[in-house]
């Protein structure tokens, strides 16, 4: 009996350090939703408590990524994709070089720097460079232990605004899309940056979406969007699923960077602009092979801001201005506040809006009506406020160009 216990004891040890936390683009499960508790309900007057900022982290819009007792980064330096990490008071511990960063020809020469957030997995953390040089790195001292070029290594294309995209880690593999004709997306093994698989999927070119893998009895599916379609892919071994040319009538093709949300059998997706199709619901059958389209909604649209889904709700800021609430069950408008449009992210019942105007907003939806409770306006930092923010202990993290800055935001 004592030696079953013992083989027990062992099984459930081995089975829990498998399952590894991971420290990824817009929170555990790339939703914008953090879960946190006992923050602030209301800011004071000039905001949140600054408890450090630093200036050390290069160009770029890249979101950080917090673990227990590190800050990992992406920036920009002297033409260089650099990795910095921080511990948890603003203390740069050690930076990494990952080749060139992208800067970009005619317009998209206007938004040079990094892109992409660091995944963080156990003892090892991932980062890609705006111009696809995707590596692993060892957390405690940033020694490189490997690389892939998507364009030289894996025939990938570079798009016309660079490599955007997060890296998403699920179990040993590391999935990537490299844009290519052939090996359009590659999933390669995490430890050694070995392949795997690729697959020529639609053949279309890579957009700026970061992935979310879904878990089926029957499979796991990869989903992503990529200049003109989304598509399903099985995880295991890069057979195409299912796709749908869903984003073609897009004024803009190539921008959809937000990562789609599954929930209750159905995927939820939103892109650029007015002129097209806004967002969209589609079921995903039981085995992950097909879907349906169940309804479309353009009062929804932004390229880049995120959208939360909350219940039978979906949340976002749209190009026209808006934080908007549609019913997921029909698409239609529950409630729409006037506001700038920018990122958004949930935590303790409250929702931050990081404006592109540089404003931050804490808005409640109670009884159906959005509420803005309180706002500050961030001055440090130059170019673009386009990055996410992070929530992490009861610590908000933004970015506003080489500015990475941390407000206390706990309950006081």
């Amino acid at each position: 009996m004592k030696s079953v216990l013992v083989y027990v004891f062992l099984f459930l040890g081995g089975c829990q350090s498998d399952v590894q936390k991971v420290y990824q683009w817009r929170g555990e499960n790339r939703d914008g939703i953090y879960n946190e508790s006992k923050l602030m309900k209301i800011w004071p007057e000039k905001g949140p408590e600054l408890l450090w900022f630093t200036e050390e982290i290069g160009s770029g819009y890249a979101a950080p990524v917090v673990t227990n007792d590190k800050l990992l980064i992406n920036g920009e330096a002297d033409s260089t994709s650099f990795l910095f990490a921080f511990d948890l008071k603003g203390k740069l511990l050690w930076r990494s070089a990952n080749g060139k960063e992208y800067y970009g020809k005619g317009f998209s020469a206007n938004f040079p720097g990094a892109r992409a957030t660091p995944t963080v997995v156990g003892d090892m953390v991932y980062s890609s460079s705006g111009k696809g040089r995707l590596a692993g790195y060892e957390l405690s001292s940033g020694k490189e232990k490997w690389a892939v070029d998507m364009v030289p290594d894996l025939g990938g294309l570079e798009n016309e605004f660079g490599y955007s995209e997060s890296p998403l880690i699920d179990g040993d593999m590391v999935y990537f899309m490299a844009g290519g004709p052939t090996n359009n997306v590659v999933a390669l093994n995490r430890f050694s940056g070995k392949t795997i698989w690729t697959t020529k999927a639609t053949s279309d070119t890579a957009s700026f979406c970061s992935p979310i893998v879904i878990n089926l009895p029957a499979r796991k599916v990869l989903v992503n969007l990529s200049s003109h379609s989304i598509f399903g892919i099985d995880a295991n071994n890069g057979e195409l699923l299912w796709s749908s040319k869903t984003l073609e009538n897009f004024q803009f093709d190539e921008l959809h960077a937000n990562s789609p949300i599954y929930s209750d059998g159905n995927i939820y997706f939103t892109g650029t602009d007015e002129g097209g199709n806004g967002t969209v619901k589609l079921e995903l059958s039981a085995d992950g092979k097909s879907i349906k389209e169940i309804w479309r909604s353009n009062n929804v649209t932004n390229a880049y801001s995120g959208i939360i889904k909350l219940n039978n709700q979906l949340f976002a800021t749209t190009k026209k201005k808006k934080l908007i609430c549609l019913d997921t069950n029909t698409g239609s408008v529950i409630d729409s506040l006037q506001s700038n449009k920018g990122s958004l992210i949930y935590a303790d019942n409250l929702f931050y809006c990081y404006n592109e105007t540089g404003d931050v907003k804490l808005i409640k939806f109670e009884n159906k009506k959005f509420t803005e409770i309180s706002k500050f306006k961030i001055d440090k930092g130059t170019k673009e406020h386009f990055s996410h923010p992070v929530i992490s202990k009861g610590i908000l993290y933004l970015r506003h160009g080489k500015a990475l800055m941390a407000y206390d935001i706990k309950e006081k």
